[in-house]
């Protein structure tokens, strides 16, 4: 009988556990199984899938007739803005100087940090007459990827092409072989430095880092990031660093192989709902429009963003709770936004796009819902469910998922870095690129097309927030304000002030006037 009943018992426990899973499960279905949709363990613990922010604007974009004039405006590639590359050889052939020793640097943050990290480091060595090992890229705590210099980036041909410049060798002489990452995360040690500032000046190198090299023939610096001053550097230097970016930094072959994949499947498959559009216009119509266009667009909504920001984004109070929580164990709370409100923050242009909002401005900019749509993705705060209402407005919503098959993806799977390096390929090679908030890759992409002169919009915070924020605005208004607030975002060249970024700001240090 006591067995009997435990039996009966233990049924009971799991005929209610498979009921509870029965009522679940299909909740978690589209994080499972959509090809853009990205699943979190703690999904429902901390975010509800919000509904649509902004109705009376996402109707009218459902439903909006985009004229072959707003396609032909968009579209249009950018004319001649009178700069051109321009990448003057250095002045001193390295046959004539001797190296000083050798400089190590490990290399914080994404792909896209590190390879700006990489720009600087050549200076370096350049500026300490010194022989440059390969940095090393650490395993950021974010990406978690363990990806080498040489997995990403075609190391032959960055040595070839700074020949010239500097002396670079692949790996550590077998005297120095002690001198690795896991030597100095073990104690104090005489050959690193720690303390090299944000935005160092060429003199603090001379001062601070070259007697260590000359005393024991290597010096090593970590952390190495955003250590180089853009200003008050030698115009050799700063030319040396737009080589790098520019010229030296080449993907390995896999990424490459993959980004033409990706490329040639966005340009050249249709659907038939597009063939029928195309076919309904005049010859020279579509003469302009079959060109197999895309628009890459940089969705950067991740959890770490959504926190950091401190914006609302219609998750309610267990969102609200949950990146607050994220916000305390992450940084501490020391989140300078969140002494603001919501709404003090979207007026002041803090707040990052969702996928609605992007989508609402792509529409009001003249993409048609005929638009192939390459999503450059990581991981979507919400998955499926938060870039659903994007899909609604641009069907032909892709990602590397959507256009490639797992075989395919066999060599970047697992390896976030590998991964954005094939998403900054395809964005380099995109006809538009636009991304939903400023950040590396954004930073990144703006100066690289601004170099080749393609079209790059940056979307207009300070006036968008506040548009999303009129819930009663109309369509008609809110795309004519759109347009006119983006006019002169479109990849026009903004000359460098002298603190900013010589990698989003190419000119004048870059180029040259094309006379």
């Amino acid at each position: 009988m006591e067995l009997h009943y435990y039996t009966h018992r233990n049924q009971s426990h799991r005929a209610a556990l498979a009921a509870v899973f029965l009522l679940l499960f299909p909740l978690f279905l589209p994080n499972l199984f959509h090809p853009l949709g990205r699943a979190s363990p703690s999904l429902f613990s901390e975010w509800i899938s919000p509904k649509p922010r902004h109705t009376i604007l996402l109707d009218s974009a459902l439903h909006r007739i985009t004229t072959f004039e707003d396609q032909k405006e968009i579209w249009s590639p950018l004319s001649n803005q009178g700069w051109k590359p321009c990448l003057k050889p250095t002045r001193m052939e390295l046959s004539q100087r001797k190296s000083q020793g050798y400089i190590q640097v490990f290399l914080d943050g994404g792909l896209n940090q590190q390879r700006m990290g990489i720009c600087d480091a050549v200076a370096v060595a350049r500026i300490l007459n010194a022989t440059l090992i390969i940095p090393h890229l650490e395993i950021n705590a974010v990406w978690k990827d363990s990806s080498s210099f040489g997995e990403i980036f075609d190391v032959d041909h960055f040595i070839d092409v700074l020949r010239d410049d500097i002396s670079i060798v692949k790996e550590l002489p077998t005297e120095y072989s002690w001198s690795t990452r896991e030597y100095y995360a073990t104690g104090i040690r005489s050959t690193r430095i720690k303390t090299a500032p944000t935005h160092a000046s060429a003199n603090w190198y001379l001062e601070n880092v070259l007697p260590i090299m000359q005393s024991y023939g290597i010096a090593a610096i970590a952390p190495f990031s955003h250590r180089l001053s853009f200003n008050d550097l030698p115009t050799e230097i700063q030319h040396l660093r737009c080589k790098v970016n520019f010229m030296a930094l080449a993907f390995v072959r896999g990424i490459t192989e993959l980004g033409d994949t990706i490329i040639n499947r966005l340009r050249y498959s249709s659907n038939q709902k597009e063939t029928e559009r195309v076919d309904s216009l005049l010859e020279d119509e579509k003469i302009q429009l079959k060109g197999g266009k895309f628009v890459v667009l940089h969705l950067r909504f991740d959890k770490d963003m959504a926190a950091h920001s401190a914006c609302e984004f219609g998750g309610g109070k267990a969102e609200r709770l949950a990146l607050a929580k994220y916000r305390q164990v992450i940084w501490q709370g020391r989140v300078p936004n969140s002494q603001f409100t919501d709404e003090e923050l979207r007026y002041q242009g803090r707040c990052p796009l969702t996928p609605e909002e992007i989508g609402l401005l792509l529409a009001a900019l003249g993409f048609s819902n005929t638009t192939r749509v390459y999503l450059a993705i990581h991981e979507v705060y919400g998955g499926e469910a938060r870039i659903s209402t994007l899909r609604k407005v641009f069907p032909l919503l892709e990602d590397k998922k959507s256009l490639t098959s797992p075989m395919e993806r066999a060599g970047v799977a697992g390896k976030a870095s590998l991964s954005a390096a094939v998403d900054y390929y395809v964005s380099l090679h995109s006809d538009v690129f636009i991304s939903a908030s400023p950040g590396n890759m954004h930073n990144a992409l703006l100066g690289h097309r601004a170099y080749l002169n393609m079209k790059t919009i940056r979307p207009n915070m300070v006036l968008l927030g506040p548009l999303f924020l009129n819930k009663s605005m109309e369509w008609s208004e809110f795309k004519k304000a759109v347009l006119t607030g983006h006019r002169n975002r479109q990849g026009q060249i903004r000359l460098r002030k002298e603190t900013q970024s010589i990698y989003t700001y190419p000119a004048p240090d870059c180029m040259c006037p094309n006379v």
